[in-house]
């Protein structure tokens, strides 16, 4: 991994000594790394045998968020796009943390990122929930984006896992059919970051809240809002700055639920039956 850091770092013009590698925590799929060269300091994630454009999916989810000039982002400064089974890499600047975080700044400039829309909902390109591949072309109707983009593959994947017991997939398809019922037409299609649980923000040494590791599309906002909840960690005053800013709908209560069964889904796909509890409860409540 030392040489292909080292290609990396002299593809961007940084060829000085490297004062410093040490691997640091960066989540369950990459091997991370803080590299200080006599230039600077970067952050660095590598894998091997990821598709193609696996890095290039978060450099572009990087760059649309730091465009719209309203939350910080760790800018990228490189990535690879390797062959598959090739060892790849993703060079980004090294965000010293170490100041007090403020939970208002970051519900306000995350609801005046969700006020940067589209006309259509998606991507118009395939992207990546933790490791398993999310479909984001774009749709028309946000109601046929989230049954078709976001429910129906993660039932699919549950079924060839062995995941989805007879019950619990009667269960999703008859939800699946009704949707209608609950999921809007058509909302603003808002930037969102996709994955935003407590461990993808962070502060720097002066407290500014970054964004980090989005799975992006254009989409209800209030089905971001129903992540942050669905584990913890954003305090009240998180949601009160972001509701002065943007404010819910008046059924999100009511909707929540159904936005983080999608979530639990990608979870029971990724660790297990620990989620199927969760999933369970959410389609007695829906599709009975």
């Amino acid at each position: 991994m030392e040489e292909v850091i080292r290609n990396a770092l002299a593809s961007i013009g940084d060829q000085s000594p490297i004062e410093a590698m040490k691997q640091v925590s960066g989540g369950d799929i990459n091997q991370s790394y803080y590299i200080k060269t006599n230039k600077q300091s970067y952050f660095i994630k590598g894998n091997e045998g990821v598709p193609s454009h696996f890095f290039k999916v978060e450099a572009d989810g990087l760059e649309r968020i730091q465009k719209t000039n309203t939350i910080n982002v760790p800018h990228v400064h490189y990535y690879d796009e390797p062959a598959n089974g090739e060892k790849g890499v993703i060079v980004m600047d090294w965000i010293q943390q170490g100041g007090k975080a403020s939970p208002e700044e970051l519900g306000r400039n995350l609801a005046l990122m969700h006020k940067q829309t589209a006309d259509r909902y998606g991507l118009g390109h395939s992207t990546f929930v933790g490791e398993l591949d999310q479909p984001n072309d774009w749709k028309t109707s946000w109601l046929d984006y989230y049954r078709d983009y976001r429910l129906k593959p993660q039932l699919h994947l549950a079924i060839n896992n062995g995941r989805a017991s007879a019950q619990r997939r009667s269960k999703l398809e008859a939800l699946l059919g009704k949707l209608e019922q609950w999921i809007p037409e058509n909302p603003e299609a808002s930037l969102l970051h996709g994955d935003l649980w407590g461990g993808n923000w962070m502060a720097d040494a002066e407290g500014r809240p970054y964004l980090i590791d989005p799975s992006v599309l254009y989409g209800d906002h209030a089905f971001e809002l129903a992540f942050t909840e669905l584990f913890g960690g954003f305090p009240s005053s998180f949601y009160k700055a972001y509701e002065n800013t943007f404010p819910l709908p008046a059924n999100y209560e009511e909707i929540k639920p159904l936005y983080q069964l999608f979530y639990l889904l990608v979870h029971l796909n990724m660790f297990g039956e620990g989620y199927g509890g969760s999933v369970d409860r959410i389609l007695r409540q829906y599709a009975d």
